[in-house]
C-alpha cells in the first residue's frame, strides 16, 4: 500500500511517500500508526501522538479504528 505524509508529519518523517507492506495483525489505521512508530526515530518523533493525526484511506477521511485491509493508499 501506498502512505503519503503531509504537513508535519511528512516533515518529521522526511519523505512525502512511501511503499509498505504492513505485518499480519496490523488491520486498523490506529495499528498502523502504532506500527509506523516503532519504525524509527523519525516515525516515532511523527506519531507519538496519534490523536492529532487525521487520516485518510483512498482519499476518504476515516476514524482509527477504520479497517486498512484492502486499502491501495493511506
Amino acid at each position: 500500500m501506498k502512505l503519503r505524509y503531509f504537513a508535519w508529519v511528512r516533515e518529521r518523517i522526511g519523505k512525502p511517500e512511501e511503499e509498505i507492506e504492513p505485518p499480519p495483525g496490523i488491520a486498523t489505521i490506529a495499528d498502523l500508526m502504532t506500527w509506523l512508530s516503532q519504525r524509527g526515530e523519525e516515525y516515532a518523533h511523527a506519531f507519538e501522538n496519534p490523536k492529532v493525526i487525521r487520516a485518510a484511506i483512498d482519499r476518504a477521511h476515516v476514524q482509527a479504528d477504520t479497517t486498512i485491509s484492502g486499502a491501495r493508499e493511506v
